[in-house]
């Protein structure tokens, strides 16, 4: 994926520990659209040694981590084209549930997928997984929510 990420065209600031590209010590997920794929985004990540739990399996709270940011930026990014905006709206985790279906291991690259499943006014809810080599390793479900001016994260982006 040789295009800009989501995160550095709209957020090149930002400092979110999952997603923010200014964030030198954070996991700098990067997002793109897929084509042709209604709302889906993907990702590709390499976890390091220091994100594993215990020998070679990822940690939990890195897992949630990578699934909340990256279907977080799915909502924005459908609101965003929805709405006809020039930039993702600021949006929030207003739930999300993960299920951690197998060890997800560290010593490959991993693929995060998200896409909406539901758009009610200001709410997003989103499906997403995390895939190892082709087998599902974690899965979530959440809600995410368009902030308005008086919303810290109302110009996040």
């Amino acid at each position: 994926m040789s295009e800009l990420s989501l995160q550095r065209r709209y957020s090149p600031d930002s400092r979110c520990f999952g997603c923010g590209p200014a964030n030198e010590h954070g996991l700098r997920i990067e997002s793109h659209e897929v084509a042709g794929a209604a709302g889906a985004l993907r990702a590709e990540w390499q976890p390091l040694p220091h994100h594993a739990a215990f020998d070679n399996i990822l940690n939990g709270g890195i897992i949630g981590t990578l699934l909340d940011c990256h279907a977080n930026w799915t909502a924005a990014m459908r609101l965003m084209h929805d709405r006809a905006l020039a930039k993702p709206p600021g949006c929030v985790t207003a739930d999300y549930s993960i299920r951690l279906r197998r060890p997800t291991p560290v010593d490959r690259p991993l693929l995060l997928r998200a896409w909406p499943v539901e758009v009610t006014g200001d709410k997003v809810v989103v499906d997403a997984e995390i895939a190892i080599d082709g087998i599902i390793t974690a899965t979530c479900r959440g809600t995410f929510v368009a902030v308005g001016p008086d919303h810290p994260a109302f110009e996040r982006w």
